[in-house]
């Protein structure tokens, strides 16, 4: 059985592979807009929201999500949080990326 520093090493491998994977995805004026850490923090509200919302509990085969509305609950929680403020249209392409990321590596 995995010891509890393998799993932490191990999402630490996902998420580094999601960033980057996010970033392949972004506009090219986007790509250095925002940082690492800018990257991780949306994550965590990404999966906050689902969390809150909802969503992740559903039993519906498919689940109607607007990504839109995930960018805007996000950046409002950015705003909250003093991360600072972003523009919910270019955060949806860190949503949309999210996403996509997610249903390649079920």
């Amino acid at each position: 059985m995995d010891s509890f520093e393998d799993e932490l090493r191990l999402d630490e491998e996902e998420n580094r592979r999601e960033i980057e994977f996010i970033r392949e995805r972004l506009p090219q004026e986007m790509k250095t807009h925002f940082s690492d850490d800018d990257l991780y923090y949306f994550l965590d509200a990404i999966v906050d929201y689902y969390y809150d919302s909802g969503i992740l509990e559903s039993t519906a085969d498919e689940v109607d999500i607007d990504l839109q509305q995930v960018a805007d609950a996000v950046t409002e929680q950015a705003h909250k949080d003093k991360l600072g403020t972003f523009d919910p249209a270019e955060v949806v392409y860190i949503v949309e990326a999210d996403m996509d990321f997610q249903e390649q590596n079920l």
